[in-house]
């Protein structure tokens, strides 16, 4: 008798296991349908509309809060047109020289990523492209994780997809991270140089374009030598 109230018991046990996890499962796939349904209808906005904010000038604000340090937000949404062709060609030519000709993920420079590390035993660089950094910095935070990485892969085409590749552009130069509290061209123009992001000449957009990898720990001041570098990758380009 107590051996059939131990089996029962066990059964009812295993049971309500199985419908928690289901729910988990449930409640897991819920959230995961309706985060991609909310980034397909922010980047359909995006097709037309500058961003209200993103998710990192969010993650900036509570880290200032958390720490309790000041924080002031500079940020101008500007046209394409309105940004130095200069700064999108030093920004091409460093941060994605194929994003003409991928679809969100340069598969190309992924397995030279992937063979180096191999070679190396870890991941020495990475290999985002503009897209991928688009959707981190509206929809993701700069805590680096498989996960993240996950998202990224997965909403880049979805961006390339919804967006043209000037869209793509402008939405990036318009929301990437140039220092503490300064996002995009023309707030990163008016506070490194004094002037707007459409009169930035040649090394001035390169020597900001070399920020762009470390924005919190690097200034344009300090990148003469990157900025040298990215000037002949635009120049090997074309540009």
């Amino acid at each position: 008798m107590k051996r059939l109230f131990r089996s029962h018991s066990h059964n009812g046990r295993l049971r309500r296991s199985l419908i928690v996890s289901k729910r988990l499962v449930r409640w897991c796939l819920t959230f995961i349908l309706g985060y991609y349904t909310v980034c397909a209808a922010s980047l359909l906005y995006l097709k037309w509309l500058p961003p209200l904010t993103t998710s990192v000038q969010i993650q900036r604000r509570i880290e200032a809060f958390a720490a309790r340090e000041p924080y002031e937000k500079r940020d101008t949404f500007v046209p394409l047109r309105r940004i130095s062709p200069h700064l999108v060609h030093a920004a091409v030519a460093s941060e994605d020289a194929r994003f003409f000709e991928h679809n969100g993920i340069d598969w190309v420079e992924f397995r030279k990523v992937i063979d180096d590390a191999r070679r190396r035993g870890s991941v020495a660089r990475g290999a985002s492209t503009i897209t991928q950094q688009l959707v981190k910095n509206l929809f993701l935070t700069t805590y680096r994780s498989p996960v993240r990485k996950g998202v990224e892969f997965t909403l880049a085409p979805l961006a390339e997809l919804l967006l043209s590749k000037e869209r793509i552009l402008e939405l990036y130069l318009n929301v990437v991270e140039w220092g503490h509290g300064v996002y995009g061209a023309e707030a990163a123009a008016r506070f490194y140089y004094g002037t707007s992001a459409q009169d930035l000449s040649r090394a001035q957009a390169a020597r900001l374009v070399a920020c762009l990898p470390a924005p919190l720990e690097r200034t344009p001041t300090e990148m003469n030598d990157l900025g040298k570098d990215i000037l002949e990758r635009m120049q090997a380009m074309g540009w």
